[in-house]
């Protein structure tokens, strides 16, 4: 059944973070979070993961409620990867992708590692093409690496939903590529905050954009990515073609549109 998202909104401080955002993600789906900064597109990735409560509507999962779960059953369903989410000590590739086993720990403060937890770890690095990584040093790997093993970290928790916070942000381009075929080769429902529109375009099946907080246009890339809802959101003007091999619409930006370095303006 996937995600619901009933009528969410969040407060901070009486601020308005978001505001009556209802949408439904089927299952193995693969979903773009789009919008500029301060949409609320980490928050609402934060609000479907269990960590933060909305101040009201429902987030379902599945067809139950997240207040319903409990932190270590929503924890083994969901795995969100936030920007930044980098181990503050220097652990070896395996010691990161077992960290994802910690909600499947027997007890409360028991230990993990085992047989099992090693087959996990080694088969969530296999799946995103990094199992040669295992022994290195994490410090060591480059940016691309290090995103593909903190996506085996997540798959270690065996979610049924994966939510990813900008991974793209600081890859190159053939490190953008090879990163988002992988989650759309997983297979699993996927939630993914996306800067670059074309990326979101060619990688994900259906768009949610955000803009003040509020949703203002969800469905295939397609319907959501035209030049009026992008002038709307963006205030950039554009043009939509086709893309010459795979047909999902390419975003072509003007190069009038955008900042004027002169005026200060859009």
């Amino acid at each position: 059944m996937g995600v619901r998202l009933d009528r969410v909104t969040f407060r901070i401080n009486g601020t308005v973070i978001l505001d009556d955002v209802s949408a439904e993600l089927t299952t193995g789906s693969v979903t773009g979070l789009l919008g500029p900064n301060g949409a609320g597109k980490s928050t609402l990735l934060r609000l479907i993961a269990g960590l933060d409560t909305p101040a009201s509507g429902q987030v379902e999962l599945d067809g139950s409620g997240l207040h319903s779960l409990s932190r270590r059953e929503t924890a083994r369903r969901v795995a969100l990867l936030e920007q930044n989410a980098a181990p503050s000590v220097d652990l070896s590739v395996r010691e990161v992708v077992l960290l994802g086993r910690i909600p499947h720990r027997s007890r409360l403060l028991g230990g993990f590692g085992g047989e099992a937890d090693h087959r996990v770890a080694e088969e969530s690095l296999a799946m995103v093409g990094a199992g040669a990584l295992a022994t290195r040093a994490w410090h060591s790997l480059s940016g691309g690496e290090q995103q593909r093993v903190q996506i085996a970290r997540a798959l270690a928790q065996r979610p049924s939903l994966l939510l990813l916070d900008e991974p793209t942000n600081h890859l190159d381009v053939s490190a953008q590529l090879g990163l988002l075929g992988q989650v759309r080769a997983l297979g699993l429902t996927a939630v993914m905050a996306l800067h670059d529109l074309n990326l979101a375009a060619a990688y994900c099946d259906r768009i949610l954009l955000l803009h003040r907080g509020r949703l203002v246009a969800a469905g295939t890339p397609t319907e959501v990515l035209i030049p009026e809802i992008i002038a709307e959101v963006y205030g950039v003007d554009c043009d939509i073609v086709a893309h010459p091999r795979g047909g999902h619409p390419v975003i072509v930006f003007s190069p009038t549109s955008g900042f004027d370095q002169e005026t200060g303006s859009a």
